[in-house]
């Protein structure tokens, strides 16, 4: 059974900084794209970043020079560095395996449609104020 768990998630004020942690069991993410998406009040579901299998990396605008992601492969950990945070990035963040796969679809019916599901976090709050 594949189970993600994202943590590390609370409240902020702005220009602070938060470090998402997301725990993997049940599969190796060492040869898997993994990522976080964000979902907005504004119910926009965005992909914040990624990281493939190689360890290329990829920023939404929005978040780039501002946000770090990296991952701990021997304790299958991914983890997101929220650094100058501000109050637009307030949303909650869920970890996915193979990001690419649920794009068009978390965009169109928004992120928390895979809350839960297969290769899918619960989410962790982020509040900037």
């Amino acid at each position: 059974h594949v189970q993600l768990v994202e943590s590390g998630g609370g409240s902020v004020q702005a220009g602070g900084s938060l470090r998402l942690f997301c725990t993997v069991s049940g599969f190796s993410i060492d040869d898997s794209d993994m990522g976080w998406f964000r979902q907005t009040p504004g119910n926009e579901c965005e992909l914040v970043s990624s990281i493939s299998s190689d360890e290329n990396t990829y920023y939404s605008n929005s978040v780039k020079g501002r946000f770090a992601i990296s991952q701990d492969n021997a304790k299958n950990m991914v983890y997101l560095q929220m650094n100058s945070l501000k109050p637009e990035d307030t949303g909650v963040y869920y970890c996915a395996i193979d990001p690419a796969t649920w794009m068009t679809a978390v965009q169109a019916l928004g992120c928390q449609t895979r809350r839960g599901m297969n290769y899918w976090g619960q989410g962790t709050q982020v509040t900037v104020s």
